[in-house]
């Protein structure tokens, strides 16, 4: 499936302090340099660090097809400090999401997850770790039956998710999500190829419909509480509008 194309425009700022900065990251864009991607020539990291004219200093990652809120800290023991919450599990995350199949109204997914190592950037990781506790808490916000044959059914169904995880393990939300049955569209490892392709070129969604929309934590300073958030992108917004969900998405309340 093809990557939703990146442009050149600024990145999208969502807060910035004197000791913080949160962008809203498009899909498609790597956090940092990796060396699974090694024709990339652009980052969120340094394209953050070369608009603001300062360095930056990841405290998270987002997957790179992943959109949404990514926070940077200004000083090195601010990172320290913001990393410690998400260690912590002291920030709340919170993501909108496509999912196949009509999905259960609300529910908790408890399911240990294996740390997935990839060839190349995690050559020199342990490789016999245990399984890791993961827990999702999902919320279905609308669903629909869609008139067309997309896969051996003669309609279509999809569901518009809620998504908090309580743990940041590796594309946990993905893997959560294709454990019950639901892999998120745009999914290339856990969810369906024609699907993902119908979204593609019929409804004009390149992309994972997985964004990150809300993020809450504790001014790693000032003690302050931030409740920030952002929208889902031009194409995701595009597709909620498509199926009606439009409002449904808008509604949701940040916590």
């Amino acid at each position: 499936m093809t990557e939703t194309h990146i442009n050149a425009d600024p990145l999208e700022i969502v807060h910035r302090d004197s000791d913080l900065v949160v962008i809203n990251k498009p899909p498609g864009l790597l956090v940092h340099r990796s060396k699974i991607d090694r024709h990339e020539t652009r980052f969120a990291l340094q394209l953050l660090r070369d608009q603001i004219g300062q360095h930056v200093f990841p405290v998270h990652r987002l997957d790179k097809p992943t959109s949404g809120l990514l926070a940077f800290a200004l000083h090195p023991e601010v990172a320290t400090l913001l990393s410690e919450q998400f260690a912590r599990r002291k920030v709340t995350k919170q993501y909108l999401a496509v999912v196949r199949g009509y999905a259960p109204a609300e529910g908790i997914i408890d399911h240990p997850l294996t740390e997935k190592h990839d060839r190349i950037a995690d050559r020199q990781a342990r490789t016999a770790k245990p399984p890791q506790d993961a827990l999702t808490h999902y919320r279905r916000l609308a669903q629909i039956e869609w008139p067309e044959a997309v896969d051996r059914y003669p309609q279509a169904r999809y569901s518009l998710m809620e998504l908090r995880p309580q743990t940041g393990r590796k594309h946990q939300l993905r893997r959560h999500m294709k454990h019950i049955g639901h892999p998120i569209i745009g999914d290339a490892n856990h969810g369906k190829g024609v699907h993902n392709r119908f979204f593609a070129e019929k409804l004009d969604c390149p992309r994972l419909l997985l964004a990150c929309i809300g993020l809450a934590f504790e001014h790693p300073l000032s003690g302050d509480p931030l409740r920030l958030c952002a929208k889902p992108g031009v194409a995701f917004e595009r597709l909620l509008q498509t199926f009606g969900w439009l409002d449904a998405a808008t509604a949701l309340p940040h916590r």
